[in-house]
């Protein structure tokens, strides 16, 4: 057998694309950690290797896959406009490499999607998750308690004595509470499907509590109530008679909508509920000068950078308008409203809004628990970009792609075209 043969027998194996799939997620999930043991330009380097080893596996797997089902169109349509931005960046270099860094999240996420069912990727995130928070507290134990000092090689300060804020190794409160909410969210569906067993599901849930209720993010307690919602609503049209089905959507599409409203009519008396008067003040004053720059090229923007570079208009501008540094919009629609204008946040909207729909549909008529974790998990980074810009870069951004693909792969128009063409419908990754 030749080595080329050999080469693409072992990208397309099922062993192989297990060993794949837990080290892209470590790497994703760990990125903050990596950075700070190494360094950035290494960190590069290994999310830009997984990405081509991934691009390997889908090119030896390419007789398993369908066109039709390979990516969301939105999400081709987003990342085609940002590389079109480059025509009228300030900066191409940055524009090309935020883009790369883009494109790489997405092949990974497209890759793990392909080579992994739904339920082998909420294990594969339940194990990465459940090591990584398990090192989160070993490393805050430590520093807070034992010895008292705090670990500025992975950027925490060691609070665990004073009952937080704690970092853990993802470098922010913010992004801990982030990670934790995500974390369980998966570990429930793990138990539920039996995948863990009880006592590993319940230290797992109790890990990930302790360290959301730790980390003294004002954000947890919206994701935590967002997710309840969710959870309770999805239930509720799990369990109605598929001849109410359309009924009860519309109800609670309505309720959805409801909620919102009056949520933004009493959002200065639940700011003050979650004692985070400050960080939401910052976040008005920043939106604020934002859309200010927003005005100059509403349509277009000002080309795609992803994370912010200090020295590039307008983000320079920005950041000098209001004496800081910040190295994002906190928000991921306002992100993307201002590099890339109205057109890439209505693509923006598109994708997550249309996999959020098709998952929801797809969970409220499959009896397995497994497909609740989609549409849970898009609600999450939904509700997230309002307060973060994490949805656009690193694990935040390889989540949406991931959740886009499992809810296209499930539900989508395009799947008409391929029963018309062949008389089936792919099944490549579906749950029973």
């Amino acid at each position: 057998m030749t080595t080329r043969r050999l080469l693409v027998r072992l990208l397309a194996s099922a062993e192989f694309a297990r060993a794949y799939t837990l080290s892209a997620l470590t790497a994703m999930f760990a990125s903050f950690m990596l950075s700070r043991l190494t360094s950035p330009v290494t960190l590069v380097t290994i999310l830009a290797l997984l990405a081509l080893i991934g691009a390997g596996m889908l090119i030896a797997r390419r007789d398993e896959l369908s066109l039709l089902r390979f990516a969301p169109t939105s999400l081709i349509v987003f990342l085609a406009l940002a590389l079109l931005s480059v025509l009228w960046s300030s900066h191409r270099l940055h524009t090309v490499l935020g883009w790369l860094a883009l494109l790489g999240g997405a092949t990974i996420a497209i890759t793990i999607g392909h080579v992994r069912d739904t339920l082998q990727t909420v294990r594969a995130i339940g194990d990465t998750l459940r090591w990584l928070l398990a090192v989160s507290l070993g490393l805050e134990i430590m520093s807070g308690i034992l010895l008292d000092m705090p670990f500025t090689a992975f950027g925490i300060e060691g609070n665990l004595a004073l009952g937080g804020p704690i970092q853990g190794v993802f470098g922010t409160r913010n992004m801990l509470g982030f990670i934790t909410v995500v974390a369980l969210i998966t570990f429930v569906i793990e138990w539920r499907t039996q995948s863990v067993s009880r006592p590993v599901g319940v230290l797992s849930v109790a890990l990930g509590a302790f360290l959301a209720l730790l980390s003294a993010s004002p954000t947890v307690v919206v994701l935590a109530a967002a997710v309840g919602v969710g959870t309770v609503a999805l239930t509720i049209v799990r369990h109605t008679p598929p001849a109410r089905l359309a009924s009860v959507q519309w109800v609670l599409g309505g309720l959805v909508a409801a909620a919102l409203v009056i949520a933004f009519a009493l959002r200065h008396p639940i700011i003050r509920m979650l004692d985070a008067g400050s960080d939401f003040s910052t976040r008005a004053d920043l939106w604020n000068t934002i859309l200010d720059y927003v005005a100059e090229k509403a349509v277009t923007g000002y080309g795609w950078f992803g994370t912010w570079t200090g020295g590039e208009y307008p983000f320079m501008y920005i950041n000098f308008d209001l004496s800081d540094q910040h190295r994002s919009a906190l928000n991921a629609y306002f992100d993307v409203l201002l590099q890339l204008g109205v057109a890439g946040l209505v693509l923006f909207l598109v994708l997550g809004g249309v996999a959020t729909v098709r998952s929801w549909l797809v969970a409220s008529v499959r009896r397995s628990v497994v497909y609740a974790w989609t549409p849970l998990l898009l609600i999450t980074l939904a509700v997230e970009s309002m307060f973060e810009s994490f949805t656009l870069t690193g694990s935040g951004w390889m989540l949406l792609v991931l959740c886009a693909l499992r809810a296209g792969q499930t539900r989508s128009w395009r799947l008409n075209i391929g029963d018309a063409q062949t008389g089936t419908i792919p099944t490549l990754g579906a749950q029973p």
